[in-house]
């Protein structure tokens, strides 16, 4: 009824899955809401009054706990965001690897109309995934941004129809959940990395990372079945297209 908005326990419910997935063995982590929405926020009315609350103290250790278990999650995560994603509930999908929303969902920064500011990562993503002018409009008047337009300017990887959404989304976490997990793994921490890096620093992470990548059985496996593929003579021996990657 309050479209899954973030009280305290779900807070931590969230930040407890999320960190214990890849240990049961998880290959790939999809995130949604329950209901008719995804996410509207810092639940409000379960903190009292706020005005005698650390609202600062509140995001050190209840929120952002939450956020980087999802950014740092080292399996590949998938927002299905299927209704409102409004404030942290927003931060909570563009923590995500990949962003898929229902073409009838909004995103929106609606915190300048109780006096506060875009936090709970909110002030970290908007400006990279929208650039700094749509950011700003966005956050000052507290305008809902279509997931159409969304799409268009590339804040989300893709806009679909909403009753195709679980079934699209299903579709890519089972890809990604088959594929190389340490590839992807070193892929995320390359592309974050690379937002707050000079060009010289990240062809040195690059580096190390690709280093650690060719060592794997993930590319020693995916490099002979590239080959087998490439060969006529090998064709006719009924192998996978594709390398069965190992963790």
């Amino acid at each position: 009824k309050q479209l899954n908005s973030l009280n305290a326990q779900l807070r931590v419910e969230i930040t407890e899955a999320v960190l214990r997935a890849p240990g049961d063995g998880a290959r790939a982590l999809v995130m949604t809401g329950a209901g008719r929405g995804f996410c509207s926020g810092h639940d409000i009315s379960s903190d009292g009054d706020m005005t005698e609350l650390d609202l600062g103290e509140m995001l050190r250790h209840e929120f952002d706990p939450m956020l980087k278990a999802i950014a740092h999650c080292p399996i590949p995560t998938i927002a299905a965001v299927n209704g409102v994603a409004a404030g942290a509930g927003a931060s909570l999908a563009f923590c995500c690897d990949m962003v898929f929303a229902a073409r009838s969902v909004t995103f929106s920064q609606v915190f300048a109309r109780i006096g506060l500011i875009p936090a709970a990562g909110n002030s970290y993503f908007l400006p990279r995934l929208m650039g700094l002018p749509r950011a700003m409009g966005m956050c000052l008047t507290g305008e809902p941004l279509p997931a159409e337009e969304a799409e268009r300017i590339g804040m989300i990887w893709r806009a679909v129809e909403d009753e195709a959404l679980m079934e699209t989304v299903a579709a890519q976490a089972s890809k990604l959940a088959k594929g190389p997990t340490l590839a992807y793994r070193l892929t995320k921490e390359a592309l974050r990395q690379s937002l707050d890096h000079s060009f010289e620093t990240q062809l040195e992470v690059d580096a190390a990372l690709q280093a650690q990548a060719g060592r794997s059985e993930d590319c020693a496996e995916g490099l002979a079945a590239s080959q087998r593929n490439a060969n006529p003579s090998t064709r006719a021996v009924e192998r996978p297209a594709m390398a069965r990657f190992r963790r």
